[in-house]
């Protein structure tokens, strides 16, 4: 057998060595196995006899980094359940940068336009802002080499580096014949997890946290100090995929009383563990948070918290549904393996695990209706879910997502605003109409603006008709101020825009009075379960 199968070969031994020390092997979970390292032993000799028979006969030639790392191994762990996973060296690598919050690189978005890969945004302060790179701005060139047949993330990773040195980057921009050529120093790009908060109304805040990583807790803390005294917030967590648990129940401490259970979690080798807040928050004002299908795992620690101690309103839609611990475990050649150790609760005790049991992979993640909960097909019913109740007596559901208090339908775009998204008609309408038009934050989309846009509409061939327009008027205006303040102000503004205008952030608005209803009838319940207890005859 060639040096590369046996170096394959050995690896695998080596990840199932670790998940055998963990009880499961192949498949197995429960009770560890009667005979313990005999049947190790043999699921590993009946491995590589199976890849010995594949590996010489096989019809073409075996690639075996492949075979074991895109095949081997994922199919071990898929038979346990969808959240364990390995990670090759880039995706590793990916992963630690993910939950570190930083980076190295010049600090822009990029993506797919025309079959070309351009500038999104950079980000404010970040090298590629301070040299001069705009949005629109197309790639044609990295230190040489033409990006012509260049996926995004092919461009992304030769933009990144180590810090302090160089990239050369060719533009071309719009209104010049030549590309433009960059020299732009590589520095340390942060990633904000908080990446919008502001005062949405007098006194009233909102906050956007968009995963949980090393410097959630402290965004947070910083972006809360800096709206200043509040009458209410808006926490958005729509989309949240979670992250590191720590940083969950760093961020839930900021909202509950020092003591609350934010959550608990125990597994079959793993004991159980309780989070409580250990600073906590003598702020009362109302939270209204918002939830949807992509919300997930810390996220739903956080607003599973939220909920239980009713200490805010829960809009939206019923969230992921994902209560799974995954431990993350370093392998050699620079791999990880992300395995499931334990599961989560909730304060009142829900398990927010939806059932995957005999649901594809596919299904689990992408064919869930979040109108009716269900998944291919099969609702989720809340009659057959388990039943908790709040501090105050609400009930409760687990075993499906955070079922929110409130709920908002879904925001899908209709035909119309689809085939100007599919267009990037606002996108390069802004970069079009920045070229004889400064943009100041006072800027609005007004009549003017409106025919103008319709005019670049009809040049470059993008159907539409009065009443699309008529019918999508506070869309398309948002639309069109939001990309403009992208490339005017940076990322940031144009999430503002869109936020101010999004018609479930304006619910939540209105849902606050309620929200303080809540926190006030919570206290009073409470505050009397509390006397009538301590004033019981003892026997």
């Amino acid at each position: 057998m060639a040096g590369r199968s046996r170096r394959s070969l050995i690896f695998v031994f080596l990840v199932v060595l670790t998940c055998g020390f963990l009880g499961v092997v192949f498949g197995r979970t429960g009770a560890a196995p009667t005979t313990g390292d005999d049947d190790m032993r043999d699921s590993v000799h009946t491995f590589a006899q199976v890849y010995s028979v594949i590996e010489q006969n096989y019809a073409e030639k075996l690639d075996a980094d492949k075979a074991i790392y895109d095949g081997a191994i994922p199919g071990m762990l898929r038979v346990l359940d969808p959240h364990s996973n390995f990670f090759d060296p880039k995706q590793y690598s990916a992963l630690q940068e993910e939950q570190r919050g930083r980076y190295y690189g010049v600090g822009m978005q990029v993506g797919p336009r025309n079959n070309k890969v351009i500038v999104i945004a950079p980000f404010a302060g970040a090298p590629a802002y301070r040299a001069g790179i705009r949005p629109g701005d197309v790639i044609v060139a990295i230190d040489g080499k033409p990006t012509d047949n260049m996926t995004t993330s092919d461009v992304a990773d030769l933009l990144k580096g180590p810090k302090g040195t160089t990239v050369h980057i060719a533009i071309l921009r719009e209104g010049n014949t030549k590309p433009l050529d960059f020299t732009v120093i590589r520095d340390e790009i942060p990633r904000y997890s908080v990446d919008l908060h502001f005062l949405i109304r007098p006194g009233i805040g909102y906050l956007h946290i968009s995963g949980f990583q090393e410097t959630t807790e402290a965004e947070t803390a910083a972006a809360l100090e800096e709206m200043g005294e509040l009458k209410g917030l808006i926490l958005d967590l729509r989309n949240n995929p979670g992250g590191l648990l720590s940083e969950g129940v760093g961020v839930a401490d900021k909202f509950l009383k020092k003591g609350q259970v934010i959550v608990s979690h125990h597994g079959r080798n793993s004991p159980e563990k309780i989070y409580r807040a250990a600073h906590g928050s003598t702020k009362d004002y109302p939270i209204v948070c918002i939830v949807n299908h992509g919300t997930a795992s810390a996220a739903e620690i956080v607003s599973g918290a939220i909920q239980d101690h009713d200490r805010g309103l829960i809009a939206g839609e019923t969230t992921f549904g994902k209560g799974l611990v995954q431990t993350v475990y370093r392998l050699p050649e620079n791999t990880g393996l992300a395995l499931t150790t334990a599961k989560y609760y909730t304060p009142s005790g829900r398990l927010i695990q939806r059932d995957y049991n005999g649901v594809s992979l596919y299904d689990y993640y992408y064919n869930r209706n979040a109108d009716d909960n269900s998944i291919n097909g099969v609702k989720q019913d809340e009659a057959n879910r388990e039943v908790k109740l709040t501090d105050s007596g609400r009930t409760v559901y687990g075993g499906g997502g955070i079922t929110p208090d409130v709920k908002f339908p879904p925001i899908k775009a209709n035909k119309f605003q689809e085939e100007l998204l599919r267009k990037y008609a606002f996108f390069n309408f802004s970069k079009h109409y920045s070229i004889s038009h400064k943009i100041e934050k006072s800027f609005t989309v007004d009549d003017a603006v409106l025919q103008e846009f319709r005019n670049f509409l009809a040049d470059a061939k993008v159907p539409y008709t009065e009443k699309d327009l008529v019918d999508n008027n506070d869309w398309v205006r948002a639309s069109i101020k939001s990309e403009l303040f992208v490339g005017a102000f940076g990322q940031q503004e144009g999430l503002r825009v869109q936020a101010e205008a999004d018609p479930n952030v304006l619910k939540a608005l209105d849902l606050m009075p309620k929200a303080k209803d809540l926190a006030d009838n919570a206290r009073k319940t409470i505050a009397e379960h509390n006397q009538a207890r301590f004033s019981a005859p003892s026997n």
